[in-house]
């Protein structure tokens, strides 16, 4: 009768003492490998942001010196701090021996997608970084554009604000505003009201600039330097149309458009200066 010899599976305790010091070579080999990049990453990391902060400092430094708008260097400062944080953040990450390559496309991709979302909003992001560097007005200017006229109240990042004479909020986006035609009324200090007024062809135009001069100058808040200046604007279509323009400052400039305008109505009136007479040519046409 054949005996069965069953060979023993219970694995020698050498085997366990071998694969424990494997073990501890690939952990000492890790450490030696992955704690010095370690080490060099915090050393870095707090050098590179004692050097950003320092950077922005400096940044901001120079912005309140230039006399840049508060919201401007609240926004570059942050926008220079944020990228030289991404650039240590990818060369921490490059030191741990990580592909940034990848990683930078994967950043480049989604760059592209939120530009491509946020398009026009980065046009107004722009074209308020554009006002607020070259200021062709400042708050309290009052402006006219893209249609529309007022004071204004703010000069935001994104929108401007302006207040009409008809005392309603306008929001201009900075996009089409940095772009398009500006008026600043307050470029030279006092300001020109500039108003048209017709009267009839009949009338000495001598004597009519007389009196709108006498009635301009009545009206308190009319400069009496520069002085007021009537013109003839235009001759035809039953009138003569005069250019009725008094100076005063940004802070009277609408009491003095619509006040004028009565005064010298109420000149010509009582000196008998006539208004425009309507006419209207009728052509009679006759069958030969």
């Amino acid at each position: 009768m054949k005996l069965l010899q069953i060979e023993s599976t219970i694995p020698d305790a050498s085997q366990f003492m071998d694969s424990g010091q494997i073990w501890v070579m690939k952990i000492k080999d890790m450490a030696l490998d992955y704690v010095p990049k370690i080490l060099g990453a915090i050393l870095v990391y707090l050098i590179g942001s004692w050097i950003i902060s320092r950077i922005a400092n400096v940044a901001r430094a120079v912005m309140l010196r230039k006399k840049f708008d508060v919201s401007l260097q609240t926004f570059l400062g942050s926008l220079i701090k944020v990228s030289l944080t991404i650039m240590m953040f990818l060369a921490i990450v490059g030191m741990l021996g990580v592909n940034i390559t990848s990683f930078a496309a994967l950043l480049a991709g989604a760059g592209l997608a939120i530009g491509a979302a946020l398009n026009g909003s980065l046009g107004n992001l722009a074209g308020g970084v554009m006002l607020m560097i070259f200021k062709p007005f400042k708050v309290g200017d009052i402006i006219e554009a893209q249609g529309v006229s007022g004071v204004v109240t703010e000069i935001g990042i994104f929108c401007t604000t302006i207040l009409s004479p008809e005392n309603k909020t306008i929001i201009l986006p900075n996009g089409s505003l940095s772009t398009g035609v500006i008026t600043n009324f307050n470029t030279h200090g006092n300001l020109r009201v500039d108003l048209k007024m017709g009267i009839a062809l009949t009338t000495d135009i001598d004597r009519a600039r007389v009196v709108a001069t006498q009635a301009m100058l009545s009206h308190s808040k009319v400069l009496q330097s520069p002085a007021p200046e009537v013109s003839v604007l235009e001759v035809g279509n039953g009138m003569t149309t005069l250019a009725i323009r008094p100076y005063t400052t940004q802070a009277d400039y609408w009491d003095v458009y619509f006040g004028v305008q009565e005064l010298v109505k109420k000149a010509f009136d009582k000196e008998d200066i006539d208004g425009p007479v309507p006419t209207q040519i009728v052509i009679n046409k006759t069958n030969n």
